[in-house]
């Protein structure tokens, strides 16, 4: 009884993930052919997590998008959020600051996710939707991430990882980034420019939690016109400073080894 608990519970999950911020909205055929389930199958525990409030279903098309009880999950997740609403008092300094977009990243797995954002007061800028999910080899804050972990598992990951190229710019070489991944952690921050999205730049610092250990990347980003050699080294400070703040308010200090 309890295993069939379980394989449905597994199954219902593997459901919830087919959607995404590039197709928030999915038919059952759809899903089926992404779970592997039999379109029966998918069909009645769609019908379970649409009464559930989980997922709502399109009267029209019949189609099936995220429900609101999903959204009060996400509300509580943020709440309870500590390095998110101890971060946001930086970035909206450094908002101020720069005039460019900030964000805030988390690591989840080989994935780093968008967990806050503050979107650039000009006209051109660059938008990082919350949620989204990017590789870590391509882009400022996830190099930070590889950069500033444990060796062993940085070394893991990018032998796991297919380096597929996200732009003309993305690095793709495993030895060139790992270079890419020395220079970051000697100066203590990291710049990318049109590695994952063409014609954007970022600056990104990492934040430490009070075991030493890197919890989060603060990123500035904008469009790459913006980032000449003297801004990103303007950049480069101020995200480093502003990192350092939610690392003091995470209880790090910088005199332990990491």
């Amino acid at each position: 009884m309890m295993t069939e608990r379980i394989q449905t519970i597994d199954r219902m999950v593997s459901i919830l993930d087919c959607f995404s911020l590039d197709e928030p909205v999915l038919g059952v055929r759809e899903i089926s052919r992404k779970t592997g389930l039999s379109s029966s199958t998918t069909g009645r525990m769609m019908v379970y997590l649409n009464d559930l409030g989980i997922l709502n279903q399109d009267p029209e098309t019949l189609s099936y998008m995220m429900g609101s009880k999903v959204l009060a999950w996400a509300g509580i997740y943020t709440v309870s959020s500590d390095i998110r609403s101890l971060a946001l008092p930086v970035m909206v300094r450094l908002q101020e600051q720069t005039r460019e977009t900030i964000s805030l990243y988390v690591l989840e797995g080989s994935e780093r996710v968008c967990v806050e954002r503050l979107e650039s007061p000009e006209t051109v800028r660059i938008v990082a939707r919350v949620g989204r999910r990017i590789p870590l080899y391509a882009g400022s804050a996830g190099k930070v991430f590889l950069a500033f972990m444990a060796e062993d598992k940085a070394k893991r990951i990018l032998e796991e990882t297919e380096l597929v190229p996200m732009t003309r710019k993305t690095i793709t070489e495993r030895e060139q980034l790992w270079e890419n991944l020395e220079k970051i952690r000697k100066q203590g921050f990291a710049v990318s420019k049109g590695e994952w999205i063409l014609e954007a730049s970022g600056v990104a610092a990492p934040v430490f939690d009070q075991n030493g250990k890197i919890a989060a990347a603060l990123t500035v980003s904008g469009p790459t016109q913006r980032f000449t050699e003297d801004r990103i080294k303007e950049i480069s400070g101020l995200v480093k400073d502003g990192a350092s703040l939610i690392s003091s308010e995470l209880g790090y200090l910088p005199q332990r080894v990491r």
